[in-house]
């Protein structure tokens, strides 16, 4: 379970990496990683620590795909929207596992179990289509694939 917002344990992040060069991108991580998310209160607090503008800190949130504004669901799929999965009919298998879960990109299902996010290219490419659930790689999926996902959130 994530911790909710503290400026407390923010400003623990920040003095953690005060000393370090380039420090933003380690402090969003820790901010994700004790928070969930990179929520809208850390923004400005960051931004003032770092002496960079509200606008330079949301830009790199929104920049990176792993950085999420809202927490993310018990279970993460990142499915690989690549040219190889592609071209293993990856799109057409992705358009059924979004509809099975009622979902858009980087939506989260209502029961807050899953959360389908896209990535592009994990360096499974012999393996398309391919995914990774909560890190775990999963190799040439097929519709039947769906279901087995389905099992799995579900514990």
């Amino acid at each position: 379970m994530q911790a909710a917002w503290s400026a407390n344990q923010a400003a623990e992040i920040l003095r953690r990496h005060e000393r370090r060069e380039g420090s933003l991108l380690p402090i969003l991580h820790d901010v994700q990683a004790t928070f969930g998310c990179v929520p809208a209160e850390a923004v400005p607090v960051i931004a003032e620590a770092l002496n960079l503008t509200r606008a330079e800190v949301h830009g790199v949130v929104s920049f990176y795909h792993d950085f999420r504004e809202k927490p993310a669901g018990r279970h993460v799929l990142k499915l690989c929207r690549a040219e190889a999965c592609q071209s293993m009919n990856g799109e057409a298998l992705a358009e059924r596992l979004l509809k099975h879960f009622d979902l858009e990109w980087g939506g989260t299902t209502p029961d807050g179990r899953l959360t389908v996010e896209a990535t592009y290219c994990l360096g499974l490419c012999a393996c398309a289509p391919s995914a990774l659930l909560d890190g775990e790689p999963m190799g040439r999926l097929t519709a039947a694939s769906i279901g087995d996902i389905s099992r799995e959130v579900a514990r």
